[in-house]
């Protein structure tokens, strides 16, 4: 059992994310708009104001995608569809894709 985490900077990408984790049988997964820590501490924290000039004007939010994974394949199966579909996570600005094992997990009957 894997938990998948996905920062996307690049939004665009989200809907044929979605899909493609669907694709891969992951059909229960979190979906959260958020800001990257360098983005919140130069547009919110005058002190900061100088990391604009390094993060650039543009204010980048991040959507990140949690999952809980049975089946490990089905992480790697992802990533192929991903680079398929040219969705590169090693290109700057697109985001950061990881999974971590979980050691232990109690899931709610529903």
């Amino acid at each position: 059992m894997e938990l998948l985490v996905i920062f996307l900077y690049a939004r665009e990408h989200l809907e044929k994310i979605a899909s493609l984790l669907v694709e891969v049988g992951v059909t229960e997964a979190t979906i959260t708009e958020g800001q990257a820590l360098g983005q919140f501490l130069a547009f919110e924290v005058p002190i900061f104001a100088g990391l604009r000039q390094l993060v650039g004007e543009k204010r980048r939010h991040a959507t990140t995608i949690l999952a809980v994974v049975e089946d490990e394949k089905k992480v790697d199966a992802l990533i192929r569809l991903l680079r398929d579909e040219g969705i590169d996570f090693t290109q700057p600005g697109t985001g950061v894709i990881l999974s971590l094992p979980i050691k232990r997990s109690v899931l709610s009957e529903e």
